[in-house]
């Protein structure tokens, strides 16, 4: 697709969002049976799943910590996510997502609460359309909520960047590809960043704005992550009064 002439024309962009205004949110809790906890979500044409299993045994043995589970969170693209269909497998950037998405959970996990034991969480993006570590970690917050994991609460992600010398919030597809920066974070609801990485340029100012947005952003997801969960629950248990 040819670049576009304007990202943004009086205040309005392509999909015709404000410039603080986040791409439309489904969440669907407790998806996969098989699954200790999982979540769908969308997260404007990001489609995402997220599965926990755990905690259980660790293999191989010689990956056990004494004192602590290990947490792994493996990120993956599905060959059809993609306009050009990409290789199966693992590649460097799904293990530089990988990482940073553990990283930005971990925190927030008692982790003393189960040595020799893992938690395992499975992210597979079906439909991708930028920002799908922000979606990722989104669902696997939900989805370690779901399987009971405990934790000192969920973390809610969300981008900021600059299109046409415009700071905005959550960037589309267009909007990354052409657009001058992207700085996506993750952050606990007490505001604790978990995750801030930033590619392309900010000036001091700039940066001060985008990440006012994408914590006012994180906020908003984080508010939609709990009426989800509560929505389960809540169907759970009036499941189990009527029977």
């Amino acid at each position: 697709m040819a670049k576009p002439e304007k990202l943004i024309e009086n205040g309005i962009r392509l999909d015709g969002r404000k410039p603080d205004e986040l791409r439309h949110i489904k969440i669907k809790v407790g998806v996969l049976n098989r699954a200790d906890g999982s979540c769908y979500f969308e997260f404007g044409g990001n489609k995402v799943i997220a599965a926990v299993y755990g905690p259980r045994e660790v293999h191989p043995r010689h990956m056990q910590k004494s004192t602590s589970a290990v947490v792994r969170y493996r990120y993956n693209m599905a060959s059809f996510s993609v306009e050009e269909r990409k290789r199966p497998g693992p590649d460097r950037r799904s293990i530089e997502v990988s990482k940073v998405s553990r990283e930005s959970l971990e925190p927030v996990i008692f982790q003393e609460y189960f040595p020799r034991s893992a938690i395992d969480i499975f992210v597979e993006v079906l439909q991708a359309d930028a920002g799908t570590r922000t979606a990722g970690i989104n669902a696997a917050s939900i989805a370690l909520a779901d399987a009971g994991i405990p934790m000192k609460s969920l973390v809610s992600a969300c981008a900021a960047g600059k299109i046409d010398d415009t700071v905005v919030l959550d960037l589309n597809k267009d909007e990354d590809n052409y657009g001058q920066a992207d700085m996506p974070i993750a952050m606990t609801p007490e505001g604790n960043i978990t995750l801030l990485q930033m590619d392309g340029h900010l000036t001091r100012e700039e940066f001060g704005e985008a990440f006012e947005l994408a914590k006012n952003g994180c906020k908003a997801i984080y508010e939609l992550q709990r009426a989800a969960l509560m929505e389960k629950y809540a169907s759970q248990t009036e499941g189990d009064v009527v029977e």
